[in-house]
């Protein structure tokens, strides 16, 4: 039998001297035949968590955007086969803490195009915009500090480079002490906002406040913060501030205390790991935030997918009192470099000690977040930083423990909760974020490309840099910077995003 495809061949020499012919001269073609884009994703399932989209297409990118989503076949300069894998949005990651390029380069493959600095913010947005332009392999942007902006009027003003033991973390915890501590009086409570609405014009996105960090703040501190958001039309994110059950100062307190500031202030909150603030009552805390959300507030949340936390040793939030708070030991402790689990003896050393130290604390249980994570109102988001196994396995991790073992979050809702709901949180900050977290003709063509059946984490706590596997190919801003696995060397698509205060394409300058 003669094939359809020489059949084909047999027949085009006839079919085409008829079209010129009739057409003058002219071949005809669709236009997506006759378009040739920069590179195409051919055959891939895609997926866009807006429209709900799920089917085989090919995609067309062309100047950094998606341009055509089509079932017929696309010409490119590049045609990248997808048969088989997810195309999906470019994960969102709201709370990164690693800024550098090693942890850029796990975030990559991790499916992360968009990493963003906004629990506690920096403590230099002109400086941290700066270092990064034509720095970096994914988008960036950042939150004006709160925590540093105290550290400033009490005379401790944190370092505005990152620290040189931790490459690429930016000190952004200021030590436990008057500045931490104590409560401000009318003038310094003047200062600090003045510094934040400094450091908005320079291009944050938020107002980043660590509460836990910093104790002495006010309840008419933390509202009075909250207004300036409110008024420079920016949300709040917030590290609250305290944890467990213990009253006063429980988890369920310090959620109300901020839900609060926003029904008074009118200002968006987003309230960051929650699994972390609330621990074992982290599902009624998020039943707080659906409370907020049906009576019109504008609150959002976030958690990651680890039982263990990491914060600095030398900070307030190992005031007196925290054992109780956590209903942890000292040997709940652990250094991230050694593995050391810590005695009182050692921990009083290092608390006490001056020099920045990161310390992982295992406070949580996994029957805990198996409920939270697949909760409607829960984004995903890493905390990510060096030492901690979520700083390079999150979302892969997500998408294996829950879509793929357990079973509990469909494989479209894990890619709502973490590229979606990220970008409609940022919506409030600049309108960059309505290009982002979605795959659609007109957005930005910030893609990942996995392997739903093989996507997995590999950092441990041992080995928390060890990057997942199961990404072929990420898109920042159309450029690919993962390409069959492995991250491409020596390019740099990430841009700045920057909030109201700053004109888009300033680049922070």
């Amino acid at each position: 039998m003669t094939s359809i495809a020489a059949k084909r061949q047999r027949v085009w020499p006839v079919v085409a001297c008829a079209c010129l012919a009739l057409c003058g001269a002219q071949v005809l073609a669709t236009p997506q035949q006759s378009q040739q884009y920069d590179l195409v994703l051919a055959g891939g399932r895609v997926m866009d968590p807006e429209t709900g989209l799920d089917a085989v297409r090919n995609v067309g990118i062309s100047a950094g955007k998606i341009a055509r989503i089509s079932a017929q076949p696309l010409r490119g300069r590049r045609v990248v086969q997808a048969a088989g894998l997810v195309v999906a949005p470019g994960f969102i990651d709201l709370h990164q803490h690693g800024q550098g390029i090693d942890s850029q380069r796990v975030k990559a493959l991790d499916g992360v195009t968009t990493a963003l600095e906004l629990e506690i913010g920096v403590p230099d947005v002109t400086a941290f915009l700066k270092g990064k332009d034509g720095q970096s392999l994914i988008h960036y942007g950042t939150a004006a500090s709160h925590p540093a902006a105290r550290a400033l009027v009490f005379g401790a003003p944190l370092p505005s480079q990152p620290d040189k033991v931790n490459p690429g973390v930016q000190e952004i915890l200021p030590r436990s002490g008057p500045a931490t501590d104590q409560a401000l009086n009318p003038q310094q409570l003047d200062a600090v906002r003045e510094h934040l609405r400094a450091e908005l014009d320079a291009g944050a996105l938020a107002i980043g406040m660590g509460l836990q960090y910093t104790p002495g703040a006010t309840r008419f501190e933390v509202i009075e913060t909250f207004r300036l958001a409110a008024a420079r039309r920016v949300p709040v994110y917030t590290h609250v501030r305290s944890v467990g059950r213990l009253e006063p100062g429980s988890g369920i307190e310090s959620i109300s205390e901020v839900i609060a500031a926003a029904a008074i202030s009118g200002a968006a909150l987003h309230i960051v790991h929650i699994n972390s603030s609330c621990l074992a009552d982290s599902v009624e805390c998020v039943s707080l935030v659906a409370g907020a959300r049906a009576r019109g507030l504008d609150v959002t949340t976030e958690a990651y997918p680890y039982i263990a936390g990491m914060t600095s040793i030398n900070s307030a939030l190992f005031n007196p009192g925290w054992k109780e708070k956590f209903a942890i030991d000292y040997g709940n402790l652990v250094l991230p470099e050694t593995g050391e689990h810590l005695t009182k003896e050692r921990f009083d050393e290092l608390h006490a000690s001056p020099k920045f130290q990161h310390v992982v604390i295992f406070n949580n249980k996994q029957e805990v977040l198996d409920a939270l994570i697949p909760n409607a109102l829960v984004m995903i988001a890493s905390d990510g930083a060096e030492g901690h196994p979520r700083n390079a396995g999150t979302f892969s991790r997500v998408l294996r423990q829950y879509v793929r073992e357990k079973g509990s979050v469909t494989l479209m809702d894990a890619l709502r909760k973490m590229s979606l709901m990220p970008a409609e949180m940022l919506e409030r900050s600049t309108p960059a974020g309505h290009q982002k977290g979605r795959l659609q003709e007109g957005a930005d063509a910030d893609l990942v490309v996995f392997d739903a059946a093989t996507i997995t984490d590999r950092a441990t706590f041992e080995k928390p840099m060890e990057p997942s596997e199961g990404v072929r190919y990420l898109l920042v801003g159309g450029t690919v910077v993962v390409d069959a696995g492995k991250v491409v060397p020596n390019v740099f698509p990430g841009q700045p995003l920057l909030g109201p205060g700053k004109p888009a394409g300033t680049k922070g300058r």
